[in-house]
């Protein structure tokens, strides 16, 4: 076993302390990667605090991860010493069922492994990214290209794919009317990359306040969902809605805003139940659905596309003694747009 300095939780809700973990030793398959940089989700912050239900503690979270091949085990073949790489919310997947074999490993039949707070095919306990290395199967780690710096490259391995995908998958670009609700990590991902394909794009935010910096990153337009004018002044304007955020919205006001035939696709985790009359989906002929993050194939994808547009996340790095005040920031939405822990300061007394 090898040893690695980390920012762990012993507790729900504890603060970070920095201790040491132990990562397995190199497989066939497996490379080690010494990490950078590691972006700060709001699902860490859900898990440590553990508001998604039961976590494994002590816990290491972190699934924005990038960083530079340190050693490979003797079956490598995709990685080699020195490479530039990502590893994002998973690590594993059964390989066998329908989903893995189409590259679709984010909806393994038999469950994912996820990149920490669960247990890899050995039962052992799958720590993250806030740690100085990680040891990971190479088919689960992704090329992060030169041209896009380390620490603006780390959130696209969750926040840019997780927009990625459903703006692929119902094909957003020219010609397409697309919304974003919510201008956060998820949704300023979200209007980058939607403008990049060429989409015509909205954002629905609650109020006007960072409407410069909505304009600034791509957004034609962007209007403030707490004036009730808005539904009434958009109505069936759009063919694709991307929500991004994760409170419970009134879906048929947004369900309101679909043209026939258009999508409302959800990638936030409402904590609370959502409902809606039918009638708001039969009427447009639209559909209501969801997306999670993207297989691997489609994340390099995602990062081969951010490279040739020469974009990343818009991030604010921090040092590993700032992530409790960062959790809270993120909490009051007080970040612009993603917060990026400097991995190099755990070794800082």
């Amino acid at each position: 076993m090898a040893t690695s300095t980390a920012l762990l939780v012993r507790t729900p809700g504890a603060p970070f302390e920095r201790s040491t973990i132990t990562r397995r030793e190199l497989r066939a398959h497996d490379i080690q990667i010494d990490i950078h940089f590691a972006g700060i989700c709001h699902s860490d912050i859900h898990q440590v605090r553990q508001e998604w239900g039961a976590g494994i503690f002590p816990m290491v979270p972190g699934h924005e991860i990038a960083g530079v091949v340190a050693a490979v085990g003797s079956g490598v073949t995709r990685h080699r010493v020195g490479d530039r790489v990502g590893v994002g919310c998973f690590v594993d997947s059964c390989r066998e069922c329908e989903p893995c074999r189409a590259g679709e490993q984010q909806y393994c039949q038999r469950g994912m492994v996820v990149t920490y707070n669960g247990r890899d095919h050995d039962g052992e306990v799958t720590y993250g990214g806030y740690s100085q290395q990680i040891v990971v199967d190479e088919n689960y780690v992704v090329h992060i290209p030169e041209a896009i710096p380390f620490e603006t490259a780390a959130p696209l391995l969750c926040a840019g794919i997780t927009v990625y995908s459903p703006l692929r998958h119902w094909q957003a670009g020219p010609g397409r009317r697309v919304a974003v609700v919510g201008l956060g990590g998820l949704g300023h991902m979200g209007v980058k990359i939607a403008h990049a394909l060429g989409a015509e794009v909205t954002v629905l935010s609650q109020s006007l306040a960072k409407e410069k910096e909505g304009l600034r990153l791509g957004a034609d337009h962007y209007h403030a969902t707490g004036d009730p004018r808005t539904f009434t002044a958009l109505r069936g304007s759009f063919d694709l809605i991307l929500n991004t955020v994760s409170a419970t919205l009134p879906l048929d006001s947004y369900l309101s805003l679909l043209r026939l035939d258009g999508a409302m696709v959800n990638v936030g985790a409402p904590s609370e139940p959502s409902s809606l009359n039918m009638f708001s989906l039969i009427t447009r002929r639209a559909t209501l659905a969801g997306s999670s993050i993207g297989g691997i194939r489609e994340t390099q994808e995602m990062l081969d596309f951010c490279a040739e547009h020469r974009m990343g996340a818009e991030v604010e790095v921090i040092g590993a003694g700032d992530v409790d005040a960062a959790y809270d920031r993120v909490v009051r939405s007080d970040v612009r747009f993603r917060f990026v822990i400097d991995i190099a300061t755990l070794g800082q007394a």
